[in-house]
């Protein structure tokens, strides 16, 4: 893996865990596709540190256990205003 892969993976998962974020905000704040954060969170930082994979499981765990939260407060705000 080329090291500015490597060193986007780390600072990806050290900003998810700081602010407990979704895979579509922490690849806004990092220029990079939704597809691209996610295989950086979910393989490619398995390989590089475990022990960060392992939490950075935990938040996606919970982010997927809301997801219908967070649709449905997106619809209404949308016809809300």
């Amino acid at each position: 893996m080329k090291e500015y892969i490597a060193e986007r993976v780390l600072e990806t998962a050290d900003y998810v865990l700081l602010n407990k974020c979704t895979v579509r905000e922490v690849a806004k704040v990092f220029c990079v596709s939704k597809s691209t954060a996610h295989k950086d969170l979910s393989e490619r930082l398995a390989q590089i540190d475990k022990q960060r994979y392992d939490k950075i499981v935990e938040v996606m765990s919970d982010n997927w256990d809301v997801r219908y939260l967070r649709g449905g407060q997106a619809t209404k705000k949308k016809y809300k205003g």
